[in-house]
């Protein structure tokens, strides 16, 4: 009787000693699992320091140019943000004033490779007759310049040692999540090698450039520092650092460094041609917006929409204005910043598949990219046929509109190629005139078939109308540069 009350007692105190295991099991997988998911801001960011300092130098650049001691600000020339980062010539701001200096600390650097490819800036190196690149350990060496990329401000130098140089790889920058640690090294202020840790506070910014694709950081970056390497925790470059946004001059945690996998591919190029190589494709483009996909019956404003086809790779395989590109070489095409990336990233004389939607229906081309560097930069307008010139004037969507007359090609400078109306006059309460319309304009296109007279107007309009759209998409050009610009019909005369 005993050995059975003692039975059934031990069969609960059983039951609670395995809960409990099961308990503690549970709590210890989750404090690993939090440890792990911790494991990216490390107690020390000395081990990774010490790792991957002899990797990064400083850059030293020596000039006879009269006043001139390095570069003149902190991003690329043209940059939105450029009045925020100017180079003091002297403490004062005369200019002038100070003694001369032969040389100056500019910039940083990093080693790519143990035969002494060294990756920088291109502000930091230009202009400058001698390169010198100093070591972490102390050492010296002179530098040339491989190559240079001004639109993503990357330059390629090479030093000549007598053996082996510590070097550091390039990690995927595209793997990197805001909110990740991220470490720079680097030159700042010429103080020597410093270090300097955050996180990474944004992605995908665009400072000025077609190609620009940075990620911001909250490490504290300032001048000198430009050209060094931005570090994950692995001791990978995921990016080169380039520009601050600051009214002082000085860190207020708001830095950028070029993406290691634009890097990448602007280092490959330099490195085997001495020059950039990127894909061309022929084609002028602007985004989709919301009134001009209406009015084209787009679902979606994603893609990029073709304003002109001048004579190259994209005109011989038969794109055309008013295509609207939504893949490129098997790759969603968000708007025109993505395709233009895309096809520069492309190599030169690849024949890829180019999707657009026309007209409502997909139609995919092969398309042999060209080059870009030897693309001519010069606008080439269309060929037209002779356009009839008709004297008379009518106002149609807020505008006085007349086809192109000899007076008016004169007075215009339009070349013998421009065909369309002639924006003569335009109401500033009208719609036209909020859309960015102007005298001076020539509407090309409506409803994406071309216009030579009044009456080809008006029979656009009463298409998209009977068709039932609410707008029209008429393609303006101004100085030669084509653009897409849809109309509400409401604004159109009823007669």
């Amino acid at each position: 009787m005993k050995a059975q009350v003692k039975a059934r007692t031990s069969d609960p105190l059983r039951a609670l000693r395995l809960f409990w295991i099961a308990t503690f099991t549970a709590v210890l997988i989750l404090a690993q699992t939090l440890l792990a998911a911790a494991q990216g801001a490390p107690e020390s960011f000395a081990p990774l320091a010490e790792r991957i300092s002899p990797s990064v130098v400083n850059i030293t650049t020596s000039t006879t140019v009269a006043g001139q001691t390095g570069p003149q600000g902190l991003v690329p020339e043209g940059s939105p943000f450029e009045e925020f980062f100017r180079e003091f010539r002297d403490r004062n701001g005369q200019g002038g004033d100070d003694p001369m200096r032969r040389s100056s600390a500019l910039g940083s650097g990093f080693v790519i490779s143990e035969d002494g490819y060294v990756v920088t800036n291109n502000h930091v190196i230009e202009g400058a007759d001698e390169i010198s690149v100093e070591f972490f350990t102390g050492g010296e060496l002179a530098a040339e310049v491989v190559g240079t990329d001004p639109n993503t401000d990357i330059a390629l130098l090479k030093v000549e040692a007598d053996g082996p140089l510590p070097f550091v790889s390039f990690g995927d920058s595209d793997a990197m999540r805001v909110g990740d640690w991220v470490m720079a090294m680097g030159n700042p202020l010429g103080q020597g090698f410093s270090v300097s840790a955050g996180i990474v506070s944004a992605r995908g910014r665009a400072l000025s450039g077609s190609y620009d694709d940075y990620i911001q950081t909250d490490a504290a970056i300032n001048r000198g520092n430009s050209g060094g390497p931005l570090f994950n925790m692995e001791g990978e470059v995921i990016g080169v650092n380039t520009a601050i946004l600051s009214p002082t001059g000085g860190s207020i945690g708001i830095g950028f460094a070029m993406s290691s996998n634009v890097v990448t591919s602007v280092i490959d190029q330099l490195r085997e041609f001495g020059e950039t190589r990127r894909g061309w494709l022929g084609v002028s483009i602007q985004d989709v917006t919301d009134d001009v996909a209406e009015a084209m019956g787009l679902a979606s404003t994603d893609g990029a929409l073709v304003t002109d086809v001048p004579e190259g790779p994209a005109s011989e395989a038969g794109i055309q204005a008013g295509d609207v590109i939504v893949t490129f070489d098997g790759t969603q095409v968000t708007d025109t910043r993505s395709l233009v990336r895309q096809v520069g990233n492309t190599a030169v004389g690849k024949t890829v598949r180019v999707v657009v939607n026309r007209e409502g229906e997909t139609q995919t081309f092969r398309v042999t990219l060209g080059r870009r560097e030897d693309a001519q930069m010069a606008a080439v307008g269309p060929d037209g046929t002779p356009t009839p010139e008709e004297p008379s004037e009518s106002e149609v969507l807020g505008m006085t509109l007349s086809p192109i007359t000899s007076e008016l090609r004169e007075q215009l400078s339009l070349g013998e190629g421009v065909t369309g109306l002639v924006v003569t006059g335009i109401d500033q309460e009208a719609e036209a005139w909020e859309k960015g319309l102007r005298e001076g304009d020539v509407i090309a296109e409506a409803g994406q078939a071309e216009v030579q007279s009044i009456s080809d107007l008006e029979g656009r309009i009463t298409e998209a109308r009977d068709a039932g759209r609410r707008s029209l998409l008429l393609l303006v050009r101004r100085d030669g540069n084509p653009r897409f610009v849809a109309l509400s019909l409401e604004a159109a005369s009823e007669e």
